[in-house]
């Protein structure tokens, strides 16, 4: 599976593109705490104090806008899931 990093969040990971090994059946938990084993420095950009995702920080599972899951951090991934992070962006 791969995340897809927007704007900053690609800038400071020096990627667009990072793979983690989860897959169908783990869950975005999983492949979140992959991410940031992978790349510690996005942490201060996506986490809050309390350590939850940012309110800004738009998560996309399959291009859809909120990231809407039943079940929060316990959703399991299925197959051909896509993840992306998208901060906001500003623009004139």
């Amino acid at each position: 599976m791969e995340w897809r990093l927007f704007a900053n969040l690609a800038e400071t990971a020096g990627t667009k593109h990072v793979a983690v090994e989860a897959g169908p059946g783990d869950t975005f938990r999983d492949a979140f705490e992959q991410l940031l084993d992978a790349h510690p420095e996005l942490e201060d950009e996506i986490l809050d104090e309390e350590g939850d995702i940012r309110d800004h920080i738009r998560v996309l599972r399959n291009d859809s806008n909120p990231f809407v899951v039943d079940d929060g951090y316990d959703t399991v991934l299925e197959d051909g899931d896509d993840l992306a992070l998208f901060p906001p962006v500003s623009g004139g």
